[in-house]
């Protein structure tokens, strides 16, 4: 005999209650298992990390060995070969100093035979001290400097101030422990000179501007904007070939030079006793 739809009805609704108030606290253990678990994971998955990091690091060490030797000899071969190639580019340069090396004893030799046969007699050595700009522009002269040193050091009126650039002038005043330098910028300064691959003669007349004039040429010579002037040796004040500047301006028959001497950046001077019997060597202590 088959059972009423109705009594089925009855018996499956408590259990449906009772199943689902089971579900909903089923799902509720759950969830708070998952929270436990997920807490508990990540002590695990960090020691279990900790782990495997301190197992591969030896692994790793090994196999970095290899790689750094690696890239070490790489590094060295690379400097080999730079080495190398520097170490040929010095041979070469030494056979080319040992070539004029070779031309200069020859040079030498031959200057040698050739005074022997002129009767020449050599300059004398110079002799110069150093001695550090103190004042500049001051007394009789409009460009001149003063130096820390003077008659007590064998600083004499006459002798040439230069720097490395090349000639700042001439002591034209010396005391005990100063001495005025007359610039070749300055009015009163008057220097012979040879001008161009000519050696043309001139006089370097200042101007108290920055580039002093060249005079006293011959008619027929010319001269060119980057021309070299050098001292002549004329009138026994300065020896020859001292470098004083290059022809920067050629106009209007005016031909100005300009000094090789940095005259913002003036320093220190050397003053240079090349024992000449000039015009100039006078007394000129100051008092």
């Amino acid at each position: 005999m088959a059972k009423r739809p109705g009594t089925v009805m009855r018996l499956a609704t408590p259990l449906k209650a009772w199943a689902q108030r089971f579900v909903f606290l089923l799902l509720a253990a759950a969830a708070f298992a998952l929270m436990l678990l997920g807490k508990a994971d990540i002590a695990i998955i960090d020691r279990a990390r900790t782990a495997i990091q301190d197992a591969v690091a030896p692994l790793l060490e090994g196999l970095s060995k290899p790689v750094g030797t690696v890239n070490g000899i790489i590094d060295y071969a690379s400097e080999l070969a730079d080495l190398q190639a520097m170490n040929q580019s010095l041979r070469e340069e030494n056979e080319r100093l040992l070539q004029w090396q070779s031309t200069a004893r020859e040079l030498i030799a031959e200057n040698a035979r050739l005074r022997q046969l002129l009767n020449f007699t050599p300059d004398p050595a110079a002799r110069f001290i150093s001695a550090r700009v103190i004042g500049d522009q001051g007394g009789a002269f409009a460009r001149s400097i003063l130096v820390a040193a003077g008659t007590a050091d064998g600083v004499s009126k006459g002798q040439a101030a230069m720097t490395g650039e090349g000639l700042v002038g001439r002591v034209a005043e010396v005391g005990q422990r100063s001495a005025r330098v007359l610039l070749l910028t300055d009015l009163n300064s008057r220097v012979p000179v040879l001008v161009g691959a000519n050696r043309d003669r001139a006089v370097l007349v200042g101007d108290n501007s920055a580039e002093p004039d060249l005079t006293y040429l011959e008619d027929d010579v010319t001269v060119a904007v980057g021309d070299y002037v050098v001292t002549s040796g004329h009138g026994g004040v300065f020896p020859p070939g001292l470098p004083v500047g290059v022809v920067s301006s050629v106009a209007d028959g005016i031909i100005q030079v300009s000094p090789f001497v940095d005259w913002e950046h003036l320093e220190v001077v050397r003053l240079v006793d090349y024992a000449l019997p000039g015009l100039l060597q006078t007394d000129g202590a100051l008092q």
